[in-house]
């Protein structure tokens, strides 16, 4: 079977959800508008907002515009002029010039301002909970590499604390899933857990090589590149922690397919000596096999 025909990941390499869930009513983002602007990114959210931002004052604008000439010293029936005193009034703004007539008016401008306080509040909220959510900071090698550690074949993949501070209690679970047939011919995905040399840190705040031994006893005994990939099997990485810094746990997740897997390869030593006699931790050599 050519990597062609390999199945799609359950994770793509960066660790997002490779899945499309199908039979759901929701359509898109609108599906969950609070989980949406949580995930998606900064230049989609900021252009969300301002598209929103621009609909309620436009919308104000012709409300205004509807009730006919009831905003003093504006221009009679200029658009302009009743978008920028709906801003002026969402925003609380109130320049002076432009100024409600009648009570039709004034009813709209305190429905607005309600409207307005309402928004800042939701779009505040939306971006706390954006800046507060902890990211882990740890990177992935982008191969893994199975070569002898002690005399035993051991599969290994490379993780770095990208950032100053610590991460303590850090644990990895790696994964093996592929496609097996059952005793009645089913076939299905099954998780295998591979045992680790190591498996928790209690402080990550350099490099971790995280090596599991492929003895009689390891799922991967036996197999080789082509064996995996005619299983269709990937390998999932999952790394938890406490961040020093959020206080908080963090969580990162990488995927590996068959052919990411370089047999016979080894990791080159990211470690190096600075002139000045200090150790440094050189990220350049990070994902570098000989």
């Amino acid at each position: 079977m050519s990597q062609s025909e390999q199945k799609p990941r359950i994770l793509n390499p960066d660790g997002s959800s490779n899945v499309t869930r199908l039979g759901l009513e929701r359509r898109g983002w609108a599906g969950d508008h609070y989980h949406s602007l949580l995930t998606v990114s900064w230049p989609v959210f900021f252009a969300l907002i301002s598209g929103i931002y621009l609909m309620i004052n436009a919308l104000f604008a012709l409300a205004y515009l509807a009730c006919g000439d009831v905003i003093e010293n504006a221009r009679p029936g200029s658009f302009t002029d009743a978008f920028f005193f709906s801003v002026q009034t969402m925003a609380t703004i109130g320049y002076g010039k432009l100024i409600p007539i009648g009570p039709l008016a004034n009813a709209l401008v305190a429905f607005e301002a309600l409207v307005g306080m309402m928004s800042l509040a939701v779009a505040a909220g939306i971006m706390y909970a954006r800046f507060t959510r902890p990211t882990a900071g740890v990177l992935f090698s982008t191969r893994m590499v199975v070569s002898p550690f002690e005399g035993q074949p051991t599969l290994m993949l490379r993780l770095a604390n990208l950032r100053e501070e610590q991460i303590v209690e850090a644990d990895v679970h790696l994964v093996l899933v592929r496609s097996e047939i059952s005793e009645e011919g089913m076939i299905y995905r099954r998780f295998h857990d591979l045992r680790l040399a190591r498996a928790r840190s209690p402080v990550f705040s350099l490099s971790w090589t995280v090596m599991h031994p492929i003895d009689h006893h390891s799922p991967l005994y036996g197999e080789t590149t082509e064996t995996l990939r005619n299983s269709h099997s990937e390998l999932l990485v999952l790394f938890t922690g406490h961040h020093e810094a959020f206080a908080q746990d963090v969580h990162a997740r990488h995927a590996y397919c068959a052919d990411e897997i370089i047999w016979g390869g080894r990791f080159v030593d990211v470690f190096t000596t600075l002139p000045n006699g200090q150790r440094a931790l050189d990220l350049t050599k990070f994902h570098e096999i000989h």
